[in-house]
């Protein structure tokens, strides 16, 4: 049997951690360097950033906070947010997280997937796939924060993202997140 994992997804806004619903109404939980030190306590399998602001506002990922966090964790950590390109990848992963996340951008750039992994493994690459039903009930992927309709079912890119070379996806239903 499979042992049970567990990778708790915290959300990033500027320098702290926020609480969402259906990707709106932002509540400020607390500073992310304390939250990795209860989570160190804890003992969770791996942590997981996502800077839900980056793509939208077209920022860097802000890779003083990135450090901070990687210098405190002691499990594996991934990122995304605002990741373009391989050099913000190999930054990101040079500063010692072991995984990044890329959604928007993937979908705008499917090499970029292949890329990632062709350099640092398929291990290292997550996609993340944001959907919601849209107003003929059916299930579509959504990017740039919810924001973006790329009408495509969610198991096909998922496909195609594995196919591309993905080690891993994020899925997460907009209609039901932080809820």
């Amino acid at each position: 049997m499979l042992k049970v994992r567990i990778i708790p997804c915290l959300l990033l806004k500027d320098t702290g951690l926020v609480k969402t619903i259906n990707f709106n109404k932002f509540n400020y939980i607390g500073d992310p360097i304390n939250t990795c030190r209860i989570f160190n306590e804890l003992e969770v399998d791996e942590l997981t950033f996502l800077d839900i602001r980056a793509t939208i506002e077209n920022k860097e990922p802000n890779y003083k906070i990135l450090q901070e966090i990687s210098e405190e964790c002691f499990m594996p950590v991934s990122y995304g947010g605002g990741i373009k390109d391989i050099r913000q990848v190999e930054k990101i992963l040079s500063i010692g997280f072991e995984k990044v996340i890329v959604n928007s951008a993937a979908y705008e750039n499917k090499t970029l997937i292949t890329e990632i992994a062709n350099h640092f493994g398929s291990q290292s690459v997550i996609v993340s796939i944001d959907y919601k039903k849209n107003i003929f009930g059916k299930y579509q992927v959504y990017g740039n924060s919810g924001n973006k309709n790329y009408k495509i079912h969610p198991v096909e890119w998922a496909t195609d993202a594995m196919n591309l070379g993905a080690g891993e996806i994020l899925l997460t239903s907009i209609d039901r997140e932080g809820t």
